[in-house]
């Protein structure tokens, strides 16, 4: 349409021009008229001839000026014989031809320009024409450059073209196939295109397309935008709040960039040696171990960095069991203790009961002042660990009855060695006080109190009576307190027993020993015949005693002993003998074993003697159980029952007629009447004495 309507003009013009010259004509006047003859924009490539054309018409000696831009470059009058007058740099190029249009010889690069003609007649004024002149070449390889790789965050990343030769017209930018437009983000510049604030969604295929109206020409560049490292995602596996010690895990470090970010790892400031690569792995983890582990990135090409970091927790259990006491100070105050040893880190630990403000790491004590409703109540400690959670519980209590004991030893020097026990069961522990009789027992030569004041030691030479006094043992704490006297006593034995075999050769005696008494050595004797020897034959016996004798000896710890080669036809009697040193205390009672033996001559007398008494005690039993019996059948027999009243009657009694009492000797009454029994004859055992009726007395009887 463009085209159509340029012709259009361009001949409406001629037109014009052939109306006016007729019309002058007729009226015999003369124009100068002056046009293009073709598009006043003229495309040529260089190197070959093109002409502005201008078809001329009107009067002659008409002259021709030609301008490139404001300069004059061609001089000429048309039909003049005179060359054209041409400036030395351009006659090679220009030519002005007969009708006053302009050629170019083989026209370069450099005469792409706005031409313009004048043509100029004496009295017929000035008349001119503009043309446009673009000179191109062939575009020929075309290629794309640029720094080596965009970076995010600069200021700006430029592409650029260049070929070999060619004149571009028109050139256009494309991204991964989308065309370019210049806006905040792209400028398209003169032979390059520039990048602001290059990122990296930049990154991609760029292609250029240069075109002229002779040829076009397209290059391709793929654009790579460095970045990062990106902020590091430092994750633990497993992923947990802390570890123990003894666990395996790994570290990974990734972060986005490009080129892909090294990695290397650091702990407590240290770079470690051998990690560069995004997984750490730790096994078998120690305490040691724990702390600030960095992942350092670095982008080689832009030198980029980036860490992150990470603290592992390694703890490790605390060693043993949590443990509990109580102890005294000053037998007044009560300081309760909590150990819980070992462990990272080191357990809380606390009393809730006793404070809610005071606590302690590992070892912690608390002192309180004992006040009765700490006796017995039971205090709670609690140990707080990250990976365990533990109490235990503690009581204080004040001193419980207790029975001192004895033990008796020996010395090298043969001195006996009593030690008192007073031990009284209490929490804190009690502290033992000694004393004898009124007076405080200290440590000394005879006397030696233990560290933990629970015994007392006192060395005699031998034990008489007037040494064995009381001693006094009073355990307390600041809970309380408990007294106990103690009264050596001399050696003596107590639940004396045997028991022999089911074959009767083998007895074992056994015994104990009052908890104050003081032995140190026992004596086993035995009456009877001696024991059964062997001998190549066979067994035999030996010869018997009637008398104690001592078969064994044995140190005072001993409670048992065994004898052997015992004859289960004889008869044996033991016993055992107490000694504190040389001193002997009261023999055991004895043990018989064996079958039974005849009756000794003063056995015999005494059961003699015993016969008669017996016989005499038995009558004298048996005449008191039968007045026993004849006095309580005498008041059963007294005994009156009332009348009825259905058979109510008048009794007569004559008292005149009564005989007197007879008393009988002893105070006894006389004999009952018998007619009241109502016996039968058959069971009356003598005739039935004469009865003499009373005087009638009138009685009334109300049952």
């Amino acid at each position: 349409m463009m085209m159509w309507l340029e012709e259009f003009r361009r001949l409406g013009k001629v037109f014009l021009a052939i109306v006016l010259i007729f019309a002058l004509q007729g009226a015999h006047t003369e124009l100068l008229l002056v046009s293009a003859a073709g598009p006043t924009e003229v495309n040529a490539v260089a190197g070959r001839n093109v002409t502005l054309a201008v078809p001329f018409s009107g009067a002659p000696d008409t002259s021709v000026i030609w301008f490139m831009g404001d300069v004059s470059v061609a001089i000429w009058i048309i039909d003049s014989s005179t060359p054209a007058n041409i400036p030395e740099n351009h006659k090679d190029v220009l030519k002005i031809e007969p009708n006053g249009s302009l050629t170019f010889v083989n026209v370069p690069l450099g005469y792409s320009s706005n031409y313009t003609v004048e043509m100029t007649k004496p009295g017929l004024g000035k008349s001119s024409a503009t043309f446009t002149l673009k000179v191109f070449e062939i575009i020929q390889n075309v290629t794309l450059s640029s720094s080596k790789f965009a970076i995010e965050g600069t200021d700006r990343f430029t592409l650029s073209y260049s070929m070999l030769q060619g004149v571009v017209e028109h050139q256009m930018w494309f991204v991964n196939g989308t065309e370019i437009n210049t806006n905040s983000h792209y400028s398209v510049e003169k032979q390059s295109l520039v990048i602001l604030g290059p990122n990296r969604r930049d990154a991609g295929q760029y292609m250029v397309s240069l075109t002229n109206p002779f040829s076009s020409e397209t290059a391709h560049m793929n654009v790579s935008v460095l970045y990062g490292p990106d902020d590091p995602k430092l994750e633990s596996h497993p992923a947990q709040p802390l570890y123990e010690s003894g666990d395996s895990l790994s570290l990974s470090c990734e972060a986005e960039g490009f080129p892909q970010p090294t990695v290397k790892w650091a702990f407590g400031g240290q770079t470690l040696s051998e990690s560069h690569g995004r997984v750490l792995n730790l096994s078998n983890i120690q305490t040691s171990q724990g702390g600030n582990y960095t992942c350092m990135l670095l982008n080689n090409e832009t030198k980029a960095e980036r860490h992150k970091s990470i603290i592992l927790k390694v703890y490790e259990r605390p060693s043993g069991s949590l443990m509990c006491s109580v102890q005294s100070v000053n037998n007044v105050t009560l300081q309760y203790h909590c150990r819980w040893a070992g462990g990272t880190p080191e357990a809380q630990l606390s009393f809730p009961a006793l404070s809610n403000t005071s606590s302690g790491a590992g070892n912690f004590s608390l002192m309180v002042t004992a006040t009765d409703d700490l006796n017995g109540k039971t205090v709670t400690c609690q140990a707080s660990h990250p990976l365990e959670q533990d109490e235990c519980n503690i009581t204080a209590s004040g001193p419980v009855k207790f029975q001192p004991a004895v033990k008796t030893t020996v010395d090298a020097d043969d001195k006996v060695a009593v030690t008192i026990h007073c031990v009284s069961e209490a929490t804190p522990q009690a502290v033992v006080s000694w004393s004898k009789g009124s007076k405080a027992v200290t440590n000394g030569t005879t006397y030696q109190i233990s560290a933990d004041t629970t015994q007392l030691k006192i060395s005699e030479y031998n034990v008489t009576s007037s040494r064995l006094q009381n001693f006094t043992c009073v355990c307390s704490n600041p809970m309380g307190s408990q007294r106990r006297e103690v009264q050596l006593r001399g050696p003596s034995i107590s639940d004396f027993s045997g028991l022999p075999n089911q074959e009767g050769t083998v007895i074992r005696l056994t015994w104990e020993v009052p908890p104050t008494s003081v032995v140190t050595g026992f004596d086993i004797q035995m009456k009877g015949p001696d024991l059964l020897t062997d001998t190549s034959n066979g067994t035999q016996t030996r010869g018997s005693s009637d008398k104690f004798r001592t078969i064994q000896h044995h140190p005072g710890s001993v409670r048992s002993v065994d004898i052997f080669n015992l004859n289960p036809k004889s008869t044996y009697r033991f016993r055992v003998i107490p000694k504190a040193l040389m001193t002997e205390g009261e023999p055991s009672g004895i043990y018989r074993i064996g079958p039974g033996e005849g009756l000794s001559g003063p056995a015999i007398a005494g059961i003699a003697a015993g016969i008669p008494c017996s016989l005499l005690f038995l009558l004298l039993l048996g005449g008191f159980i039968y007045l026993c019996v004849y006095c309580h059948k005498n008041r059963s027999r007294q005994t009156r029952y009332p009348v009825s009243r259905a058979v109510e009657k008048a009794i007569t009694i004559q008292p005149d007629a009564i005989p007197p009492h007879n008393l009988l000797t002893g105070g006894l009454k006389s004999l009952p009447d018998y007619n009241r029994l109502q016996q039968t004859p058959s069971e009356r055992s003598v005739a039935l004495p004469s009865f003499v009726p009373p005087a009638p007395v009138r009685v009334a009887t109300t049952v």
